[in-house]
């Protein structure tokens, strides 16, 4: 009789066994497609900005954009540094259509390019995660204060596009210090400054 009951007993436990050892697996393998598959893809995503921003072939290129307050169109500026391989340009805006009020065009070197590139990375320009949709629009952010918008350019596409503003509850998306890239920016044009200040900001 024992022997029966033994004989029975054995299947059911290794069916129980077998269920436990299934299930166990399932859940090891939804966690290595559902989590560390994203990790890596975040990861990925940073790398290929980082890698855009060192990149020093004629085609790459990094912006700085600053815009006031939203004022009157008559009393609104803005300014645009953009730095490449080969030429640096510093533009000042007045009114929301951007009228030119005044410009620097130069040239540039790929080896003063390299360094500017990679104070930039020792700087963190490309650690911020972009945001997406209308989180990444600045239209009316920061009405009282001013909003910096930082992009790395391969060719025509941006690559990672980032902004901050100097009210509070509109940090953004960088993940460095704005007055650390903004100096490094405005110290690659010469005679910046003066410029930046004819448009008060």
């Amino acid at each position: 009789m024992a022997n029966y009951r033994t004989s029975r007993i054995i299947p059911v436990v290794l069916v129980v066994v077998i269920i436990i050892i299934a299930i166990a697996s399932l859940v090891s393998l939804a966690r290595v497609v559902f989590f560390s598959g994203s990790s890596s893809k975040d990861s990925s995503q940073v790398d290929v900005s980082r890698d855009a921003l060192l990149n020093t072939t004629a085609d790459h290129s990094v912006t700085m954009t600053v815009r006031g307050p939203i004022v009157a169109d008559e009393k609104f500026h803005s300014y645009k540094i953009d730095i490449a391989p080969n030429n640096r340009h510093l533009v000042t805006y007045s009114g929301y259509l951007d009228t030119v009020v005044d410009q620097i065009s130069l040239g540039n070197s790929v080896a003063s390019y390299t360094e500017f590139v990679h104070a930039l990375d020792k700087a963190n320009l490309s650690k911020g995660k972009q945001l997406t949709g209308d989180k990444n629009d600045t239209s009316g952010v920061c009405a009282t204060g001013d909003v910096y918008q930082f992009t790395i350019y391969n060719g025509t596409t941006d690559v990672k596009d980032l902004w901050t503003s100097t009210c509070n509850g509109s940090k953004g998306s960088l993940d460095a210090s704005v007055a650390q890239l903004k100096n490094l920016f405005v110290k690659q044009i010469p005679g910046a400054d003066a410029l930046i200040k004819k448009v008060d900001l």
